[in-house]
């Protein structure tokens, strides 16, 4: 079911949002200071391709003042238009019966794109994964 619900996302929006992400990634990364947001978007482009069956947690340890002060300046750069921009697709998408889960899915992207450093995406099957040991 997850598969199925993933094509029909990456056919009726998640394309051009990841295209989107993936798009303010690489002028983040064009810019030496703001390569960590660059990352941030990659790895949101990313989720936005195929976000059932994974989900976003804290990365351990990366709750630091650095992502705090980042997070800041994100949100009042890019995070709630991002934000806006994901509402809006969500309304339209939860307009059809087939769309609201797809409505779901872009409503549990606007927490990660408000906020996104000091995150990771794991697989829902394990939600405790991390990716240093």
């Amino acid at each position: 079911m997850k598969t199925l619900l993933n094509i029909i996302w990456l056919v009726f929006g998640g394309f051009w949002l990841a295209l989107g992400y993936f798009a303010a990634g690489i002028i983040c990364c064009l810019l030496i200071v703001t390569i960590p947001w660059g990352i941030a978007s990659f790895r949101i482009a990313s989720y936005t391709l195929w976000p059932f069956g994974r989900m976003v947690v804290d990365k351990p340890g990366g709750n630091g003042v650095f992502s705090l002060l980042g997070n800041v300046i994100w949100l009042l750069v890019a995070g709630i238009w991002i934000a806006v921009g994901h509402v809006v697709t969500a309304v339209a998408m939860a307009l059809t019966i087939i769309g609201i889960p797809l409505a779901i899915a872009n409503l549990k992207l606007i927490p990660v794109s408000l906020m996104p450093l000091g995150k990771q995406i794991v697989p829902t099957d394990r939600p405790f994964i991390t990716a240093y040991r």
